[in-house]
């Protein structure tokens, strides 16, 4: 089965007083229609710099991307965007920011099917009640709202989350990580998404790349996560497999990120889990989150 999006060499170079630094290097990926895929690495590893040259705001200095079976080049609206910050315009209420997307990738319908989109997606992230309120008005959490809202509303062929929840609380994040999953699931847009935390990646994904650290960096491992769909974090967290996996990502980040591909160990054995279910431990308690 052909990818859906396809990353080939991907390399970017920056100028440097020194010369050119080449933060990403040839950086390979495929990623199946409807797959989650959690990038993650140490900080300044080059996740966000691969995102950003497959949404299109940074040009690759060598290496291509291919998306539905079309060259990428440049932004479009065949991609939905979410940052860390939503940045939404100020003087636009919640409503209008949605609008402004919706009215490009949608020019041809009519003008009262273009508000019901937009009308439509807030609601779906629980903002029916504060449509018309501008981001001055909104909290910190209701305006990534707007943010998920606004990137699903362009009906994209991709959705590319770059550490979307990584400003917000603990309370909060968990929410959103929900509110992303169920409108995820309901048509199953393709998600690439880049984080620092570890459980946030394995509840959300289907698959984590590890990226190596950088300079140069680029894909050290890819590990499954084959807890079944639909999923609800207590079932997860208390699965006897998900500790084992974690520690796997764990271990590359902590023990492999740092080497080059050829001079990788083999991998720990696989430890996502085979059964068709999940089978709740009786552990009550957990490990704080991991954050890099």
């Amino acid at each position: 089965m052909s990818p859906y999006l396809e990353i080939h060499k991907l390399s970017k170079a920056f100028p440097s007083p020194g010369g050119m630094v080449t933060v990403v290097k040839e950086f390979d990926l495929r990623v199946q229609r409807g797959e989650f895929v959690c990038l993650i690495g140490h900080s300044g590893c080059g996740k966000s710099t691969v995102l950003a040259m497959v949404a299109g705001l940074s040009d690759p200095t060598e290496g291509g991307m291919i998306l539905a079976g079309k060259e990428l080049a440049g932004p479009g609206p065949d991609r939905g965007v979410v940052f860390q910050s939503p940045s939404l315009l100020p003087w636009l209420t919640a409503r209008e920011n949605v609008a402004l997307g919706v009215d490009q990738a949608f020019y041809t319908a009519r003008r009262q099917e273009r508000s019901q989109i937009s009308e439509y997606y807030l609601s779906l992230v629980g903002l029916a009640d504060a449509m018309d309120k501008r981001p001055a008005e909104l909290s910190q959490g209701m305006r990534q709202r707007v943010g998920i809202a606004r990137a699903f509303a362009l009906s994209p062929k991709m959705l590319l989350l770059d550490e979307p929840f990584g400003m917000l609380d603990t309370l909060t994040r968990y929410e959103l990580q929900q509110i992303l999953l169920d409108l995820w699931k309901r048509n199953q847009k393709t998600a690439l998404m880049v984080t620092h935390d570890v459980d946030e990646a394995i509840y959300l994904s289907d698959r984590i790349v590890c990226m190596t650290d950088g300079p140069e960096a680029g894909v050290g491992e890819i590990i499954d996560v084959r807890f079944p769909r639909p999923r609800t974090r207590q079932e997860i967290m208390n699965h006897p497999e998900y500790d084992l996996l974690r520690e796997r990502v764990l271990s590359f980040l902590n023990e492999r990120a740092h080497r080059r591909p050829r001079e990788k160990t083999p991998p720990p054995p696989a430890t996502a889990p085979s059964q068709p279910g999940l089978s709740p431990s009786p552990r009550l308690q957990r490990a704080p989150a991991i954050h890099l």
